[in-house]
């Protein structure tokens, strides 16, 4: 059975899943990983990730390490405060 929802893609491409489709799955919550694939241009298809079998990937680590690049502070500024700023003007 197929549901349709309508959502709306905000500034820098966030897209915020409705209520009722992160309930009925959930792999969809807050900081999951996923597969997007665009094989068309009317159609985008979101997956959970799955890490391959012969190398598992520790989540809690690469989110650590995110975290920590994330805390830089330079003699300018933060390191991450720059990047989201320098995306906004591409």
């Amino acid at each position: 059975m197929s549901n349709t929802y309508i959502s709306v893609i905000r500034d820098r491409g966030q897209l915020t899943i409705p209520d009722k489709i992160r309930e009925a799955h959930d792999w969809a919550n807050p900081n999951s990983i996923v597969t997007i694939i665009s094989d068309s241009p009317d159609e985008i298809i979101i997956k959970p990730h799955k890490a391959d079998v012969k190398r598992e990937i520790d989540w809690n680590r690469l989110w650590k390490m995110i975290e920590f690049s994330r805390s830089f502070k330079g003699k300018r500024g933060n390191l991450s405060k720059f990047i989201a700023e320098d995306r906004k003007r591409h």
